[in-house]
């Protein structure tokens, strides 16, 4: 007489646990479009192994003049590694430049960068397909 004894409930977590993974990756997309994107249109460099990267701490354009920007503002580069050392060595920065910015500027912005302290720098690029 099996169909008499009593059956002990059973809770399935599984489905709940496809609930929750599918409401986080809904959350952290919903998430990832709501972030404004801000900055100046430029022709960015291309790679083919670019990566996509949380949003910067602090963006620093570069101009195919030559010029700093960072905020849309002009800066010089002892100006930039002062800002950078008042905002912390955990400061995350992106270096975004145009394709004909030349890499001894690109040197010149990474050396004032890593001067304030700076370890988290990334450059901006369009991934190629």
């Amino acid at each position: 007489m099996r169909y008499l004894n009593e059956r002990r409930a059973r809770i399935e977590i599984i489905p709940m646990i496809d609930i929750m993974l599918f409401l986080l990756v809904f959350f952290a997309m919903l998430m990832l479009k709501m972030i404004p994107t801000t900055g100046q249109t430029t022709k960015l460099p291309t790679s083919s192994t670019a990566e996509l990267l949380p949003a910067p701490k602090l963006l620093v354009e570069l101009a195919e003049d030559g010029a700093i920007r960072v905020d849309h503002a002009p800066i010089g580069l002892q100006d930039l590694t002062i800002r950078l050392k008042g905002m912390g060595s955990k400061t995350a920065v992106t270096i975004a430049g145009s394709q004909e910015v030349a890499l001894q500027k690109v040197m010149a912005v990474l050396d004032a960068i890593k001067a304030a302290g700076v370890t988290q720098v990334s450059i901006a690029a369009r991934r190629v397909q």
